[in-house]
């Protein structure tokens, strides 16, 4: 049906023209005279007025809470030059009963959970979903202006892109008795091998970067990690660059200089978003992201950071020592205590990182990279690829990994292997630093997490 959208209304300000609206009554107050619904379609964190003349008459369903409606009338100018509708016409789309679990009170974000299908209609997920389709959209557009290709890597695999083994299984045999071992059954299965949901689409990106030069994926993946914390899913979107013809410095300028782009495109094209998540979830968040793009980004050795976090005298829950991960407690203390912005952390103990990562002259590590930011720790996490075939070849075999299942990516390194590297963005943990929302359930649409599909 033909509308105007209500972000519209608000941009033109067209006071004296008529206009037809479309949303749900958000909220409604009656007087003695007149009414007055407020009206929200999705396009705008702000709520239009409707103004009803008691007069006329009005479907009464109108003035219930998550009723559908479509409005026409006049645009006037309200308090403050905000414009208003004088309604004429109103027709009910569709009814809402009493028992609409939305009402005007404010709801937590745990019982929000319960109702996924609805809470998108709150101001606090019309913000979120806004402002995560703006930052999509910047990251596709720093790519497509700096000559990358877009590509989309397969969802089902073979192999696991990490090594570790936390990997959803595809299956069109499920549970049975009828055969004699795994090697039988998985030879029955619709791929005739094991088959998984992808974890990364690095290496099948890697693949595509030794053709295109330049690419980067974005799109979902999948962990089947019992973590239950705020800051894992099951199913996460993931947004990951490979660049030919890079070494690790190349790929920290790439991780900076995006970072503060989408940043930079979500304080300018989401200010209303931006004001309602710095009053109501997070104090000073503006001022924090600002504070973020306007320095350059420090960068620091793993083994520094191990030497800083000995000597600070902090008591850490996690022990300090060289070869351990850094912790989020630890990584917060890097970026929030010494150096006071944004810290690469570079060259990792081989041991803790993935078979893929150069491996550095000393032996000892790998010319891998983590972006540790301010309030939250690690937030992108990359390396400089390992490009010779036999250093490749070692460091699979010490790990007990099966090569003739990376057999396609092992080729890469025989035949016009370059220096190359890139980096993995959880787009869901930058949504989360973006807005101040602490808990990563609440910035997607239908969270998967341990124990929930709903």
């Amino acid at each position: 049906m033909k509308h105007t959208d209500i972000k519209e209304v608000f941009d033109k300000k067209a006071f004296g023209t008529s206009a037809t609206v479309c949303g749900w009554v958000r909220t409604s107050r009656d007087s003695k005279n007149v009414a007055f619904l407020e009206l929200n379609d999705g396009t705008s964190l702000k709520h239009l007025q409707i103004v009803l003349d008691k007069e006329k008459e009005f479907p009464e369903e109108a003035m219930k809470l998550g009723t559908s409606l479509k409005v026409t009338g006049e645009i006037v100018e309200g308090r403050e030059g905000v414009p208003e509708i004088n309604a004429a016409e109103i027709a009910v789309l569709g009814t809402c009963p009493a028992d609409y679990p939305l009402q005007k009170k404010r709801h937590t974000l745990e019982f929000l959970r319960t109702m996924p299908h609805l809470r998108t209609r709150t101001n606090t997920f019309n913000a979120v979903l806004r402002v995560r389709s703006v930052l999509a959209e910047a990251i596709h557009e720093y790519f497509q202006a700096r000559n990358y290709v877009y590509v989309n890597t397969p969802l089902i695999t073979g192999s696991d892109c990490e090594g570790a083994g936390e990997m959803f299984q595809v299956t069109t045999i499920g549970y049975s008795n009828e055969y004699k071992n795994e090697e039988e059954y998985y030879a029955n299965d619709f791929f005739g091998r094991r088959a998984g949901l992808s974890v990364s689409g690095q290496l099948e990106g890697e693949m595509a970067a030794m053709a295109m030069g330049k690419i980067y994926t974005f799109g979902p993946s999948f962990r089947a990690e019992n973590s239950n914390t705020p800051k894992h899913l099951a199913e996460f979107w993931h947004m990951e660059p490979e660049i030919a013809f890079a070494e690790l410095p190349d790929v920290i300028e790439v991780a900076e200089d995006l970072l503060k782009h989408v940043i930079g495109t979500v304080l300018e094209k989401c200010p209303a978003e931006m004001d309602f998540f710095d009053a109501h979830f997070e104090k000073g968040l503006k001022d924090r992201l600002k504070d973020l793009i306007s320095h350059e980004f420090a960068t620091v050795t793993y083994t520094e950071a191990i030497r800083l976090l000995k000597e600070s005298g902090e008591d850490f829950v996690y022990p300090v020592e060289w070869g351990v991960d850094l912790q989020t407690e630890h990584e917060r203390y890097i970026s929030e205590k010494v150096f006071k912005r944004a810290v690469f952390v570079t060259d990792y103990p081989k041991e803790i990182k993935s078979f893929y990562m150069k491996q550095n002259p000393d032996g000892k590590t790998v010319a891998a990279v983590d972006l540790l930011v301010p309030g939250v720790g690690e937030i992108i996490g990359g390396s400089e690829r390992e490009a010779d075939y036999d250093k490749l070849i070692a460091a699979m075999k010490e790990r007990g990994m099966n090569l003739d299942l990376y057999s396609d990516y092992l080729d890469l390194r025989k035949f016009g292997s370059v220096p190359h590297g890139g980096f993995g963005l959880g787009f869901e943990r930058l949504v989360m630093y973006v807005t101040g929302v602490s808990n990563i359930r609440d910035v997607i649409l239908f969270p998967r997490t341990v124990g929930s599909i709903r």
